[in-house]
């Protein structure tokens, strides 16, 4: 979250006391909630290069799956990989109906993302306070249409 760049559309870069109340967040939304975005460890370095998960804050536009990788990670299909297994956990054992993707437009590389996993632009959309200034698109698509993507309509996905 220090690196202006990689945390330009999740809410700016941060210092460390103010990134680590962020990543408490996560933590209470676990508690609270039952679910919440996940750490993305990478399998050879065991570095921690981000978080992507579920995501359904007060007041959010609909259900959530994340993703922020570190910029050294960038163009490597992590956020891609691991925000498909996330939306199969959110279909399969949270019983969502429908995933979401709030994106601001200019975020070119998150549309592509998006795109990837099969969501379609549904238009703009709206985040609660103090986010409500920032420009955000909403892209997504049902549980129906990510079975039926992955081949297998009415069941859970395989990878």
């Amino acid at each position: 979250m220090a690196d202006e760049e990689a945390a330009r559309f999740i809410g700016g870069a941060m210092a460390r006391p103010v990134a680590w109340r962020s990543f408490l967040t996560m933590v209470g939304s676990w508690e609270i909630q039952g679910f919440g975005m996940l750490s993305a460890i990478e399998r050879d370095t065991g570095l921690w290069i981000g978080r992507l998960g579920p995501w359904m804050p007060e007041g959010w536009p609909g259900p959530e799956v994340a993703y922020g990788i570190v910029r050294s990670r960038w163009g490597r299909g992590y956020a891609t990989e691991g925000s498909a297994a996330a939306i199969d956990w959110a279909f399969d054992a949270l019983g969502w109906t429908e995933v979401i993707h709030t994106i601001d437009p200019a975020n070119v590389a998150s549309v592509r993302v998006a795109e990837r996993l099969g969501a379609r632009r549904r238009g703009p959309g709206r985040l609660p306070e103090p986010f409500d200034a920032a420009p955000v698109e909403i892209w997504g698509q049902t549980r129906e249409e990510w079975r039926a993507r992955r081949g297998r309509a009415g069941a859970a996905p395989a990878e």
